[in-house]
């Protein structure tokens, strides 16, 4: 365990509650891919599966944090596991609040052009990413590396002229 708390520049116990919740998160991943691939398999083909695909989906984990480790400025190392944490937090919400905001301005599927609608909910889904990926940065502690990150996204979509 000191192994493990000095690779990732763990300090305190709390902080390792983000390790695990990445663990679990690869896990149901996992699991939910395995599912969608073999929904008619046997069970233990479909745990196979599973645990196949968090092998894999751990080792791409693994290299992204050695690749944007120099990049991103932290102060530790599991810090990185609560930005990702944040991404997958935020990227699933913004679908969760897009779908019924779509439904509220009553565009439907069986009211609009297959291409529009998804076209829109694109739109709408990366407006409110935008301000989520915010909330729960502030929310995971992570408020001031989150603002930093979109600042930059606004200069590239061409709004940089409304940051300071």
């Amino acid at each position: 365990m000191k192994n493990f708390k000095s690779q990732w520049e763990i300090s305190q116990n709390w902080q390792l509650l983000f390790p695990l919740l990445g663990i679990i998160g690869l896990g149901y991943s996992a699991y939910k891919i395995a599912l969608a691939i073999g929904n008619s398999l046997p069970v233990f083909v479909i745990i196979l599966i599973a645990i196949a695909m968090y092998w894999l989906l751990l080792k791409v984990t693994l290299f992204i944090f050695k690749k944007l480790e120099n990049k991103w400025i932290v102060d530790a190392k599991w810090e990185m596991i609560r930005i990702f944490i944040v991404f997958a937090i935020t990227g699933s919400s913004s679908v969760f609040v897009g779908r019924p905001i779509m439904k509220l301005i009553g565009i439907t599927k069986e009211n609009l052009n297959p291409f529009i609608y998804w076209v829109l909910f694109i739109i709408i889904g990366l407006i409110f990413y935008q301000i989520l990926l915010v909330f729960f940065g502030w929310l995971f502690g992570q408020g001031k590396f989150f603002w930093e990150f979109e600042k930059k996204m606004l200069k590239r979509f061409g709004f940089g002229k409304f940051i300071n």
